[in-house]
C-alpha cells in the first residue's frame, strides 16, 4: 500500500507552480484517477479474468497468468497509493482558497516530485552489499500513471487473448465434434469401421485429435494465439486454428468419401447390370472374332491372322465378388471395386472390337476386291464391252481367284489390277478417232 507526502531529498519538482497551474494539474490527475479506476474495475469484472481464475491452467497460460495476477495485485496497490496521494493533495489544496508560497511549494513537490512511495512486494525486495535492502519504490504521479498503464496493458493482453481463444475455438471444436459423430454414424451404416477401412481409422484419429485439442485449448488458451505482426495493442492478433482446420479438412474428405459410398449403395444394382451387359458384349465380340478367325484361316491363303484372347474370366470373377459385396452390404469395398470394374470392362470391350477388326481385315480386303471387280464389269457392260474376249478372260481369272478357297489375296489383287488395266485400255481405244493410232494393243497378252 502506498503513502504520499513531501520528503526531503526527493527529486526536484521544478519551478514552483502558481494556483491556477496547481488547480489544472489537480483536475487532470482527478480525471486520470477516474479513468484508471474504471479500467481496473472493468478488468476485475472481465469474463476472461474470471475464467482464468477458475481454470486449471497449464503451459504458457499458467506461466503468463501467474505473472498477470501479480501485476493486477500490484496495480491495485499502485492505484491505492495514487488515490492516497491524490487525496492528500486535495486536502492540502482545500486548506486555503488562496494558498501561500509554502503551500504552493508543497503542492508543486507533491504534484511534480517523487512524492509517492510504494512498498516493494516481498518477492521483489532487492538486497545490496553496499547498503540496506531496497524496501520501497518512489514515483512522481506521472511516472506512477505510466507504470500502471504498462501493467494494465500486459495484464489485459493475457485476459483478452485467453477470452478470445475460449470464445472462438471450443465452440467450433464442439460443432466439428457433432459433425464427426454424424459422419461416424453414416460410416458405420456402410461398413466403414476402424480396423476394417482406412477411413474408419482416420475417423478415430480425428476423434482423438479433437478431444486432445479441446482439452489443450481449455487448459492453455494462450498457446493457441497468433499475435499480429507490429501490433502492440492488448489482444492484437487472432486464434491459431491450424490444428482445427486440418481436422476439419480431413473430416470433410472422409464425409465426401462416405457420401460416395452411400451413392454406391443406392445405384449399385443398376451399375452391376450395366457391367454384366458390357462384359457380355465383350464376350460375344470375342466369340465372333474367334469364329471369324477360323473362317479367315479356311478361306484366305498366306495371311497372318492375329490370335484372339479368351473370355474375360478374371473380370467375371471380380464381378461375382462385387455382387457378393452387395449381398453382404460391404459398401466400402464395393465402391472402389465397381469403379475399377467399370473402367476395365470398357477397356475389355474396346479390345474385343479391335481384335474382331484385326481378324476380319483379310475378309474385308477380299470383299473390297470382289466389289471393285464387279463394279468394273458393270462399267464395261455400259460401254459395250460385255462380250470382249480379253475382258471376259481376265474377269473369269480374277473371279475364280477371289471366289476360291483358300483365296490368295496377293494373286487376287494382281488379277483384279490386270482386269482394270485391260478395261482402261479398251475404253481408251474406243474413244480414239478412226485412223489415228491408239494405245498399244495388249489383247494378245494372256
Amino acid at each position: 500500500m502506498g503513502v504520499a507526502g513531501a520528503s526531503p531529498g526527493r527529486g526536484a519538482a521544478g519551478p514552483t507552480m502558481d494556483r491556477d497551474e496547481a488547480d489544472r494539474a489537480l483536475a487532470r490527475l482527478g480525471a486520470e484517477h477516474e479513468a484508471i479506476e474504471t479500467s481496473l474495475l472493468a478488468l476485475q469484472d472481465h469474463a476472461g479474468r474470471r475464467l482464468l481464475e477458475g481454470a486449471e491452467l497449464t503451459g504458457v497460460t499458467k506461466e503468463r497468468w501467474s505473472g498477470a495476477e501479480a501485476s493486477i495485485s500490484r496495480l491495485w496497490e499502485y492505484f491505492d497509493a495514487y488515490s492516497d496521494a491524490l487525496d492528500g493533495i486535495r486536502e492540502l489544496r482545500a486548506r486555503r482558497r488562496w494558498p501561500g508560497r509554502e503551500d504552493l511549494v508543497e503542492l508543486t513537490e507533491r504534484l511534480r516530485g517523487r512524492s509517492v512511495v510504494v512498498a516493494m512486494p516481498l518477492g521483489h525486495i532487492s538486497l545490496s552489499v553496499d547498503g540496506p535492502a531496497r524496501l520501497t519504490e518512489e514515483f512522481t504521479l506521472e511516472e506512477l500513471v505510466g507504470r500502471m498503464n504498462e501493467l494494465y496493458a500486459s495484464s489485459l493482453d493475457a485476459v483478452v487473448t485467453a477470452d478470445a481463444v475460449w470464445s472462438a475455438l471450443p465452440a467450433r471444436i464442439d460443432l466439428l465434434s457433432a459433425e464427426l459423430q454424424r459422419t461416424r454414424s453414416l460410416a458405420h451404416s456402410v461398413g466403414v469401421r476402424p480396423g476394417e477401412h482406412p477411413s474408419g481409422d482416420e475417423l478415430e484419429e480425428i476423434t482423438h485429435e479433437l478431444s486432445a485439442l479441446r482439452a489443450q485449448v481449455i487448459s492453455d488458451p494462450l498457446a493457441f494465439w497468433r499475435p499480429s505482426p507490429g501490433s502492440s495493442a492488448p489482444g492484437g492478433g487472432r486464434p491459431d486454428t491450424d490444428r482445427y482446420d486440418r481436422a476439419a479438412r480431413a473430416l470433410e474428405d472422409i464425409r465426401r468419401e462416405i457420401e460416395a459410398v452411400l451413392g454406391v449403395r443406392q445405384d449399385s444394382e443398376e451399375r452391376l447390370i450395366r457391367l454384366r451387359d458390357v462384359l457380355s458384349r465383350a464376350d460375344r465380340t470375342l466369340a465372333e472374332a474367334r469364329t471369324a478367325r477360323g473362317e479367315v484361316l479356311a478361306k484366305i491363303a498366306a495371311s497372318e491372322v492375329p490370335a484372339v484372347s479368351g473370355p474375360p474370366i478374371a473380370l467375371q470373377e471380380r464381378l461375382s465378388l462385387a455382387a457378393e459385396h452387395r449381398r453382404h452390404s460391404r459398401w466400402h469395398r464395393l465402391s472402389p471395386l465397381l469403379e475399377a470394374l467399370e473402367r476395365e470392362a470398357e477397356d475389355e470391350l474396346l479390345r474385343a472390337r479391335e481384335s474382331l477388326t484385326a481378324v476380319t481385315a483379310p475378309l474385308a480386303v477380299r470383299a473390297e476386291l470382289r466389289g471393285r471387280l464387279d463394279a468394273y464389269r458393270a462399267k464395261m457392260a455400259r460401254h459395250g464391252f460385255a462380250e470382249d474376249p480379253l475382258l471376259i478372260e481376265r474377269y473369269d481369272l480374277a473371279r475364280r481367284t477371289l471366289w476360291s478357297a483358300p483365296c490368295d489375296l496377293r494373286v487376287a489383287e494382281q488379277a483384279v489390277l490386270r482386269y482394270q488395266q485391260a478395261a482402261a485400255e479398251a475404253v481408251a481405244m474406243a474413244q480414239q478417232p478412226p485412223g489415228r493410232p491408239g494405245p498399244e494393243d495388249r489383247r494378245g497378252d494372256a
